[in-house]
């Protein structure tokens, strides 16, 4: 299957409004409401809290039913699979539907549901997965509409085509189809209309759920992944800093034989036009991928996720399979540039040193490293041992010259720090997660969710040796 997402690079056209025509500042459109009638993203608060809230509403009242069907004779498991059926339906239906903060709550959600247990993952599976590439789209008048305010009256002169129909719909925006004036084909990102208010307006209300949704995921803290989405709100829906953002790792790993980065043609504060790029999804190779295709896409991943820092000085900080694509010419295509990480020293060589200890062994060391950097609080006392017996499984895939990730080995890892009766999950409780490495440990745990999705082995051990500082040393 061949899809494609938005590239970008560096451009020589800045995209602002014709100069002589009286058209609204770049970067504010009109605070007007036009109307839910035309456009593809529910914009009225009411109406879009309401729709959230169907969502525990929903699940609760399906519990108290299912109970009834209990006292009626069916078995337990034929109710919880209707259960879980349903509820997984009303999730995407709701989610996919609002798009704005919902969806991309959803999007960030679904990369983790590789530790769900088998028994009760496959409706949320395929419910989740579908977020990942899908959504209703926008009106072709609405997306005249932006173009307009964001490129000029005169926006069709820069297209030597344009087709209205889009190609693809994600959280706040939704990609077109082009060809640009000099004959390149591009592929032209439109924000929705309203997705500022929508997307801030979902995150409240999703944080106040967060504790109900946290069942969706077991092993996921949802409370703080809404928190992220909040903090980098501003970041994602700002078109030039996106832009910005994909130029830096274009000309990071421009000419590299593994990764690609398209070039940005233009932007503006709401549009962003790229080269237009095909391949297969991850989505796709997850779904129905060959052997070959599972293990060189989770090795291709990894090489970029763990070598960002040291080349670009950047993380790309939305990993989900929709933002990744294999080419026919063996790389990997890298899109959608929205959440990044800013390293300008390069991956914390910290990170390296504990992966080692752990690896080895060395509890009082790594318990001594982990206080260092605020993992335990200075008031918090916890058995070295006990905070060794925690991390080692998970840096277990490095003690191995080639690692098969996996859903079971997911499941694994999920399951032992989620048993409310072990001590792990007692360790973890007691374990802090400072700030600064929130977003790290989010976007590698999300990595390694895609490489369970993909059931890839991969040589992992000797790429983080070459590009994560403090492991080798």
């Amino acid at each position: 299957m061949t899809e494609h997402r938005e590239a970008h690079d560096s451009s020589d056209e800045t995209t602002t409004p014709d100069a002589a025509e009286p058209v609204d500042a770049v970067g504010d459109a009109p605070s007007t409401d036009h109307g839910d009638a035309d456009t593809a993203l529910p914009r009225r608060t009411v109406a879009r809290t309401a729709r959230l809230a169907s969502l525990p509403l929903g699940m609760a009242g399906r519990a108290v039913g299912g109970w009834g069907r209990r006292l009626t004779g069916q078995s337990a498991d034929e109710v919880n699979a209707g259960l879980s059926a349903k509820a997984a339906e009303q999730l995407f239906e709701v989610l996919g539907t609002l798009k704005g903060g919902a969806m991309k709550f959803g999007q960030a959600l679904s990369v983790f549901e590789a530790a769900v247990p088998d028994e009760l993952a496959e409706p949320y599976r395929d419910a989740l997965t579908r977020l990942q590439a899908a959504a209703p789209p926008m009106p072709a008048k609405q997306t005249h509409r932006v173009l307009t305010e964001q490129l000029g009256r005169t926006w069709r002169q820069r297209f030597a085509e344009f087709d209205d129909e889009p190609t693809a719909a994600a959280s706040i925006g939704q990609v077109h189809h082009g060809v640009w004036h000099d004959g390149r084909e591009v592929a032209v990102k439109v924000q929705y209309p309203g997705a500022d208010d929508a997307l801030r307006g979902d995150l409240r209300q999703l944080q106040r759920f967060s504790r109900l949704f946290q069942s969706l995921v077991p092993g996921t803290d949802v409370k703080p992944l809404l928190a992220e989405l909040a903090d980098r709100m501003d970041e994602e829906l700002d078109y030039r800093r996106e832009a910005d953002n994909q130029r830096a790792f274009s000309k990071a790993f421009a000419g590299d034989e593994q990764v690609l980065v398209p070039r940005v043609v233009a932007s503006s504060p709401k549009v962003v036009v790229s080269e237009w790029v095909t391949g297969t999804s991850y989505t796709e190779i997850i779904r129905s991928g060959t052997r070959e295709q599972r293990d060189e896409a989770g090795r291709l991943l990894a090489e970029f996720h763990y070598s960002s820092p040291a080349r670009a000085q950047l993380l790309h900080s939305d990993p989900h399979p929709g933002n990744f694509m294999l080419r026919e010419d063996g790389r990997v295509c890298v899109i959608d540039f929205g959440a990044v990480a800013r390293l300008p020293y390069g991956a914390p060589p910290a990170m390296g040193r504990i992966m080692r200890l752990a690896l080895e062994g060395r509890s009082e060391e790594l318990y001594a490293a982990l206080r260092a950097e605020g993992f335990v609080r200075p008031d918090t006392e916890i058995d070295p041992d006990d905070v060794y017996a925690y991390l080692h499984p998970i840096v277990a895939p490095l003690a191995e010259d080639r690692f098969h990730f996996s859903r079971r080995w997911a499941q694994d890892q999920a399951l032992r720090m989620g048993d409310l009766r072990g001590q792990d999950f007692r360790t973890g409780r007691s374990l802090n997660l400072p700030p600064h490495w929130l977003m790290i440990h989010r976007v590698t745990a999300g990595a390694i969710g895609i490489l369970c999705q993909l059931d890839a082995e991969l040589p992992l051990r000797s790429i983080v040796q070459q590009w994560q500082p403090g492991f080798a040393d």
